[in-house]
């Protein structure tokens, strides 16, 4: 939903790891108000327990109403990027709207966690959302409302949130300290840059596969929010609308949504990471 029908008509969003779950919802419902979409994400074949590829994610991002291309490829790839952005700029003409939504998550303990998925974290999440925004940018820049969303929480110096899983903690800050930077950076250019994140948790695969995910996944409320309240602030003006970390709920009340049961998670939802 946007207080703006159709707000997102003709613009060309690309996003990482659109294949399923939230960015998914971000793309379905950018379609629906006439957004061109492409994708960059990694799964090209039907993973055995996980859901959606790209070439699904693009069906149903053509049956929302929207013109939707896939790109196979690594967010962490420098090439495979600019292959996303050229894609764009081939098929629809330039980039308006820029989302970082790809992102690891693994929430052991220092001692427990791997070096592998260390760097794992780090480099899907801050290198990817540097690589994209980056490439994204030179396009951006020629866009009458240009904008950067990322995925990422309010950087909280709780220190339950710095210590109960430090890597994964530093990965996600570093996401939306990278985006309060692009907006300091270009704000001068009038592009905006901002991110967003989740009041509760959000049911999806990885919250699924989280030790307690079908706990979690009775308390948590459909991708589809974090996509209506997306889609509301990609259609403010970018330069009313920057340096900012906006909640899904905070957005879509703010916007006039008075009922929030529509998106599920019961009546005492599962308050989300780093928001406490």
């Amino acid at each position: 939903m946007s207080s703006q029908p159709n707000a997102l008509s003709d613009r060309t969003m690309v996003i990482s790891g659109a294949s399923r779950g939230i960015g998914l919802a971000i793309a379905v419902a950018a379609a629906k108000q006439g957004a061109n979409v492409v994708l960059l994400a990694k799964t090209a074949e039907p993973h055995p327990k996980l859901q959606g590829t790209v070439h699904t994610a693009v069906a149903d991002i053509e049956a929302a109403g929207g013109k939707a291309v896939a790109v196979v490829g690594d967010v962490r790839n420098e090439d495979d990027v600019q292959r996303l952005i050229d894609t764009a700029v081939d098929r629809f003409g330039g980039v308006d709207i820029c989302v970082n939504n790809a992102s690891a998550i693994a929430t052991g303990s220092t001692e427990d966690l791997s070096a592998k998925r260390y760097d794992l974290m780090q480099e899907i999440n801050c290198r990817g959302t540097f690589l994209m925004t980056k490439a994204a940018v030179p396009h951006l820049r020629k866009s009458a409302n240009p904008h950067v969303l990322t995925i990422s929480p309010p950087v909280n110096m709780n220190p339950y949130w710095l210590g109960v899983h430090p890597a994964y903690t530093l990965s996600k800050y570093g996401m939306s300290l990278l985006t309060l930077g692009f907006a300091a950076e270009y704000a001068a250019e009038g592009i905006a840059a901002n991110c967003l994140w989740p009041q509760t948790f959000i049911a999806t695969s990885a919250v699924a596969n989280m030790q307690d995910g079908t706990t979690l996944l009775s308390s948590s409320r459909s991708p589809e929010i974090m996509a209506d309240a997306a889609v509301e602030i990609l259609a403010r003006p970018a330069r009313e609308t920057t340096g900012r970390c906006f909640i899904d709920a905070d957005v879509l009340t703010e916007a006039g949504v008075t009922d929030l049961s529509r998106y599920g998670g019961g009546d005492h939802p599962q308050i989300d990471l780093f928001l406490d």
